[in-house]
């Protein structure tokens, strides 16, 4: 093989690219032309040649986005535009607001709550810190809540928009690992409700750790008729959840024709309301537009580096590793897990999926786990996604602080840092459970499916 780096091996060249793309992304280059670059680079590196580098631009763009499965994304953000439109963050947060706000700290609470309400008909993890930030964020300040520990909250909350099905980055990793959409959605619900239980009893104990009683303070215990008016309100939450997620569940409709009633139907929601005007409608057209294609040219990019780590033999020789490593499979899994948190804390969560998934899954896939092949996929699948929304939270690039910040760019980064770790901590023994107990995540699907 011709290379122009003749003193490393491919396998070398192809580790060289990994720090090289982590320097990329340092330097502010967008991830996706970051791997795009990496990749037809690194194809001219080994074949010697720019010619079937640029070859690859008529076969890889078009073996990417052919997949039906793709046009689930555009409508799942078109559902979260039009949700944010029609006030549903909104009745959300008093909804839940009206059951846990008399407790201590029971504003925070009920952020979490009102999050994963939110996350079950949005998809998206920045969009939900992005417009429960806009809801919320004033609220727990002029209540008296520390920055830190606000932001931290809404920042912890938003991971519940990947967790809490429906989940774009589920849809992403159901894609690459050949998996079923349906039964993946069915196995998040377990997790995705542990974590919002999880983040609730993070602040429980932060409340009772405290020493000053003045702060977070107790609301007034609303009335009976309140907490019905309340929950009157996000009806069409329940109902849009209900259609979308049941009607998957209940085989009345593909996952892609659910996202497109769900946008439909909170589209409706956000009319009847009297908010979707023709400018309204407009930019939330135009912010999907703009979502929809930087999701997609990561996915690009990642195609192109994918391949170009394949040329290098990074797959085979990470296989050979593991098999003559003699480490139980859960050994292995462990290592893996370990390296998909390490870069979540440098990597946007689905640059990783996209990335990692491709090269891992096969390996993994190959060890004895003691369950089904089809079923080992789901377990995967959630566990991954888990460790990958740790990432959000984690610095230096907790992408969901950030969001955070730039509403309240007064709180500082490092308060911020220092409040979300409890939020890791139970993260992480969330994790820990889930890899204990695969019946978490499988249960649920066996009895459905």
């Amino acid at each position: 093989m011709n290379s122009l780096l003749s003193p490393l091996s491919p396998i070398e060249i192809g580790i060289t690219s990994l720090p090289l793309l982590l320097l990329l992304i340092f330097l502010r280059l967008p991830i996706g032309l970051a791997m795009l670059v990496l990749g037809l680079g690194g194809s001219w590196v080994i074949n010697g040649s720019p010619m079937m580098a640029l070859a690859q631009l008529k076969h890889t763009p078009y073996g990417q986005f052919s997949s039906y499965s793709l046009s689930i994304l555009p409508l799942f953000l078109l559902m979260g535009q039009f949700a944010t439109l029609g006030g549903m963050s909104s009745a959300l947060m008093k909804a839940a607001n009206a059951f846990v706000g008399h407790y201590r700290g029971g504003l925070a609470m009920a952020v979490i709550a009102a999050c994963g309400g939110f996350g079950s008909i949005c998809g998206s993890s920045l969009a939900t810190s992005a417009t429960m930030g806009q809801v919320a964020l004033p609220d727990l300040r002029k209540a008296g809540y520390p920055g830190g520990l606000a932001s931290a909250t809404l920042a912890a909350g938003g991971t519940l928009g990947i967790l809490i099905p429906p989940s774009i980055i589920l849809v992403i990793y159901a894609i690459l690992a050949e998996q079923n959409i349906a039964k993946l959605f069915v196995a998040a619900l377990i997790p995705g409700l542990l974590a919002m239980l999880g983040y609730i009893a993070t602040l429980a104990v932060i409340m009772h750790l405290s020493n000053d009683t003045s702060q977070y303070p107790r609301q007034r215990r609303q009335t009976r008729q309140e907490k019905l008016a309340a929950l009157g309100a996000v009806w069409p939450v329940m109902v849009i959840f209900l259609i979308v997620v049941g009607g998957i569940y209940a085989g009345f409709f593909t996952p892609t024709e659910a996202a497109a009633i769900g946008a439909a139907g909170t589209g409706l929601l956000a009319l009847k309301a009297g908010r979707l005007t023709w400018q309204s409608l407009t930019s939330a057209i135009a912010s999907t537009a703009s979502a929809s294609a930087m999701v997609f040219f990561i996915i690009l990019g990642a195609g192109f580096l994918n391949g170009f780590l394949t040329l290098c033999g990074i797959p085979q020789a990470l296989a050979e590793f593991v098999t003559h490593s003699n480490l139980s499979a859960y050994a292995v899994l462990v290592v893996l897990l370990g390296l998909f948190l390490l870069l979540g804390c440098v990597m946007e969560s689905l640059s990783i999926i996209l990335l990692m998934v491709p090269l891992v899954f096969p390996i993994v896939s190959s060890l004895d786990f003691g369950l089904p092949a089809h079923e080992f996929g789901l377990w995967f699948g959630i566990l991954v996604l888990i460790v990958v929304e740790v990432g959000l939270i984690t610095p230096p690039v907790g992408l969901n602080l950030f969001v955070i910040h730039r509403m309240a760019p007064d709180i500082g980064l490092g308060a911020m840092f220092r409040s979300v770790l409890p939020f890791v901590f139970s993260d992480l023994i969330r994790v820990c459970l889930l890899v204990a107990t695969p019946i978490l995540s499988l249960g649920l699907v066996r009895l459905v499916f």
